[in-house]
Formats: C-alpha cells, sequence, structure tokens
C-alpha cells in the first residue's frame, strides 16, 4: 500500500541523470507534488556526464558517448516513452530514437584498424579453445567466489591479445586490472551483443548527443511539472539521527553552499533524500588545441567527501575509498574535434566503408595509447552548421607515451592529439585538419566503478538501516546489472523511489538474454567461428 505522499518533500543531492529520474518516477508513479520536489545541483547544468557544450567556432565539446541497447535499457526506454521530444512534442523521447534508429543503422565494416593501416579479418574472435574454457570458467563462477579478482586473476595474457579482447574492452571501457564480477556481468547483460562484437549491430544512437536528446527534454518536462532545480548550490553535509526504536538512520538535515553562504534546511523523518554517492565525472578537466587538461584529483575537486563522511561508521552506506584510491587504474581520456571541412570524413569513409553514422568505434589495435574514434550521424548537435562536422575519440592508456608523439596523451594538448590521429592513419595532417579545433578531456575517475570490489562496497539503493535516505548513481548495488550505462543510474533511481514511496508496480525486469537457448547457442557457434 502507498504511503500518504502529498505532504512528502524530496530533496536530491546532485543533478545527474540518476536523480533527474528519481525525480520523473516521484512525479509519474509516486503522486508526489512536483513542486515539493528540489534538485540540488552545483554546476551550472544538469546531467552529470551526458554533457555537451561549445560552438563551431571555439569547437564543441562532450565527455563522452553512449551505445544504447534497444532491447535491453528496459527502466530507460521505460522513461523516455513519459518524455516529450523538443524536437516534435507529439513523440516521446524514445519514439524519436525508434525512428531515427530506423534510418541510420549501425553496421561497422572496420572495427579495427592494425598497425599496418589494414581492417584484419573479424569472422573469427581469435580464441583458442583454452580461451574459449576460460570465458566459460568465467561465466559460470559465482561473483561470492570472484569476489575482488580482476579480470588477469581469470583470464590468460594469450586471450588479452585476441580480437575478441580488443573489440569488447574498448566497445565497454574495460582494463586488465578491473573486477572480474563486473566483466562476468557484461557479458552475460551484452551476451546478444556478444554475437555482433565487430559490426557493433544492435547499438541505438540518439539523434544528437545525449544531452540535447536526454537531458534536455527532460529537464524541460521537470521544470514543466513544477520541480525545483537549483543550479550552483553544492550540498556539503547530510546530517542524520540514529533511531534505536527501528534501528534506522534518518537525515535531519541539509547543509548546502551557494554564493559563499551556507545555508541549512531541516529535514523530516517523513522526506525523502536521494544522494548521488561518488561520481565517475569528478575532477574532469578539459584543455584546448594548445594545453593539455589540468591533472586534477579529488583532493581538488571535492566531489567524494560527503560519501566518505555519510559511509565512515556505516559500512552498509558503501566504501568509497575501493573506487577513488587508484586513479592510474580508473582514469582516461576523451576527445572531441570540430571540422571545418569535410576531408577528413570523406577519407575515413574510404578506408573504412562506413557513412558517419553507421559505423562503429575504429580502434587502432596496436597504438600506444589504444585509441579509438568515432564518427556519428551529423549533426551532433541541434544548432550545428551546415559543413561543420564533429567527431569524437578516447585513449584507454593515455599515460603512455604516444606512437607519433613523444609525450603520454595526459600530456597532450588537442593538436598533439591530431598528430597522432593522423600517424595511425597516415593522413597529412595539413590536409585534413587544417580547420580544426581539438578540445582534450581527462577523466581520472571515469572508470572507477570498475574497480575490483566485494558485494559489500557499494549500498544498496536504499541501505536496510536507512529510513529516508537513498543512494542513486553508478556506486550502487543492483543484482545482474551493469554499471557504465544510464540504465543503471535509471534503475537505481526507481528501485529506490519505488522502496521509499512503497509503490506496488513492476520495475521493469532485466531482459535475460544469458538464459535464452538462442542466444546462447549463436554466442557458442561465433566463438568456434575460425
Amino acid at each position: 500500500m502507498k504511503v500518504n505522499t502529498k505532504e512528502i518533500k524530496a530533496y536530491l543531492v546532485g543533478g545527474g541523470i540518476g536523480n533527474m529520474a528519481a525525480a520523473s518516477f516521484m512525479i509519474r508513479d509516486g503522486e508526489i507534488p512536483a513542486e515539493n520536489i528540489t534538485i540540488y545541483e552545483v554546476l551550472p547544468v544538469l546531467g552529470g556526464v551526458l554533457d555537451a557544450a561549445g560552438n563551431a567556432e571555439s569547437g564543441y565539446s562532450m565527455r563522452g558517448g553512449r551505445m544504447l541497447c534497444a532491447d535491453i535499457y528496459e527502466c530507460m526506454w521505460s522513461l523516455m516513452k513519459t518524455i516529450p521530444s523538443l524536437t516534435d512534442p507529439n513523440k516521446s523521447v524514445y519514439d524519436e530514437t525508434v525512428e531515427f534508429n530506423k534510418v541510420v543503422k549501425t553496421d561497422a565494416h572496420a572495427r579495427i584498424i592494425n598497425k599496418n593501416r589494414a581492417v584484419p579479418d573479424l569472422s573469427s574472435l581469435g580464441l583458442s579453445m583454452h580461451n574459449r574454457f576460460e570465458l566459460l570458467r568465467l561465466l559460470e563462477t559465482s561473483e561470492e567466489k570472484l569476489g575482488n579478482d580482476r579480470i588477469t586473476d581469470w583470464l590468460s595474457p594469450e586471450l588479452l591479445e585476441s580480437n575478441f579482447w580488443y573489440m569488447w574492452i574498448t566497445s565497454f571501457a574495460f582494463e586488465p586490472w578491473h573486477s572480474a564480477v563486473e566483466f562476468k556481468r557484461y557479458m552475460h547483460r551484452f551476451l546478444k551483443q556478444f554475437t555482433q562484437i565487430a559490426t557493433m549491430g544492435g547499438i541505438s544512437r540518439t539523434v544528437y548527443n545525449e544531452y540535447d536528446s536526454i537531458v534536455r527534454p527532460l529537464e524541460a518536462w521537470l521544470v514543466e511539472k513544477g520541480v525545483k532545480i537549483l543550479k550552483g548550490h553544492k550540498v556539503t553535509d547530510l546530517n542524520l539521527d540514529f533511531d534505536d526504536e527501528d534501528g534506522k538512520w534518518a537525515v535531519n538535515k541539509l547543509e548546502y553552499e551557494v554564493d559563499g553562504k551556507i545555508e541549512t534546511i531541516p529535514i523530516s523523518k517523513n522526506d525523502l533524500v536521494f544522494f548521488q554517492n561518488g561520481s565517475m565525472g569528478d575532477a574532469t578537466s578539459i584543455g584546448s588545441m594548445t594545453s593539455p587538461p589540468k591533472h586534477l584529483t579529488k583532493e581538488d575537486s571535492k566531489g567524494w567527501v560527503l560519501w566518505e563522511k555519510l559511509a565512515k561508521g556505516r559500512p552498509e552506506f558503501g566504501n568509497p575509498a575501493v573506487f577513488n584510491s587508484s586513479i592510474p587504474e580508473s582514469n582516461w581520456e576523451s576527445f572531441i574535434v570540430t571540422l571545418k571541412d569535410p576531408i577528413f570524413f570523406d577519407k575515413m569513409e574510404e578506408l573504412t566503408g562506413n557513412k558517419h553514422g553507421t559505423g562503429a568505434l575504429v580502434t587502432f589495435k596496436d597504438s600506444n595509447w589504444l585509441l579509438s574514434v568515432v564518427l556519428k550521424h551529423q549533426r551532433r548537435y541541434p544548432q550545428q552548421p551546415d559543413g561543420v562536422q564533429v567527431f569524437w575519440g578516447y585513449s584507454l592508456r593515455p599515460d603512455r607515451i604516444g606512437d607519433f608523439v613523444n609525450k603520454s596523451m595526459t600530456d597532450c594538448n588537442g593538436k598533439d592529439i591530431l598528430k597522432e590521429i593522423c600517424g595511425h592513419l597516415r593522413f597529412d595532417m595539413d590536409e585534413v585538419f587544417s580547420k580544426a579545433t581539438c578540445i582534450p578531456c581527462r577523466m581520472p575517475y571515469i572508470t572507477s566503478m570498475f574497480m575490483p570490489r566485494t558485494n559489500t562496497d557499494r549500498p544498496l539503493p536504499v541501505p536496510k538501516t536507512s529510513r529516508n535516505l537513498a543512494f542513486v548513481s553508478q556506486f550502487v548495488e543492483i543484482p545482474h546489472d551493469t554499471v557504465f550505462t544510464v540504465e543503471f543510474s535509471v534503475r537505481s533511481a526507481q528501485m529506490a523511489v519505488y522502496e521509499l514511496l512503497n509503490i506496488d508496480l513492476e520495475i521493469p525486469p532485466i531482459t535475460r538474454h544469458d538464459k535464452n537457448l538462442k542466444v546462447n547457442l549463436e554466442a557458442a557457434l561465433r566463438t568456434l567461428k575460425n
């Protein structure tokens, strides 16, 4: 039976996609009056790492891009069916995205390029019989037994040189030292995509970048409903009381900073607080064509302080140190290039056989930086002028010296990165990048949620000892689901809202393709193909 919601007030700490989703579910399914919901965000924009900014003159910027799966992002698509598109209010964001992907379909012909600038035959995943056994053993081992093991504790160096490995890790941003549990979860969750890993068929894209196609429509809907969105407001503390009678913690006060002043808000036991614990985008720094990004850490950003404080002495609230203590193992660097002539896109189409938007990541397999680029459908920004094109790329190993630039990517400016790309493609830089602007972006904690962990290092969306505090982020425990996806944030929000409000509706179940006989047979046959 649902609780009486009319008098409840909800305070959402952080304006990422998770808390935006939580606000939406409270309105749509929980009957919380929108005017009773407040989102506090320290930045001037919502959306977290689902960001996009800039212009054609100074260059566009964007930290990352998402591969959306039409058949497994269950909670996200359910929410997007509610949200009207900004381009056509008669359509939902979901409808708009489905229609777009019927026209622009992904079928990559050059998922990998080797050191000879050749596209290798990817019909084989390059797995030996021993490698197949290793993968099967990992898939069948329980998470309890895997514990905080690393991928390399279960997979051999030989497998880590296979076509499968390079395609899989660059698609999802895994490293050999990351969690074996998370790798196993990805193999189960994306088993249907496993058979199409070379072409990336079945991957969906938004019409524009995810900020303009997902965040802005969602924010517009929340504003129209009456949600209070306070940007430039940094929540600095949540004060909790412990009730000996029910054995639960309850937030009784929220403290925030705005314009250099500290303000406090009393929180009743019947009010709700949703906290975005941890941040994979924390301490992000942006460079330019002439300057590399600054080397920032959590000490500069203070982005983990509140979770660390809440978790101290409360193990059920998680263990942030597991995720934020090793930047060399959790960082990578991305970049976005703005072009004012079509030469680079034309040459890439000639090389790969893919028109922009129809390919996927093109990975330079033998590059020291393990560099990948992707040319998505143009325009990527609603106001992007005709004649201007943008492409995005990233490096999984930015701390290594480049093949054509004698320094690490983290010490490179945009011009250096363009030189490295040209070296691998054997393009003339003056020809293809004479009118280019490259904006690099360093993210020290971007894969922190992949760090080895135990099953108690992440809190439940609503910890068993919490009365009115929920955790909504990439750092909560959701059985069978995978981090580093929009779906994970949205699902954590829906779980938290439904539990705190006792909503008697079904949360879209996780699609278990790994339990489907046909999918399993196709995956097995794919590993055997030579």
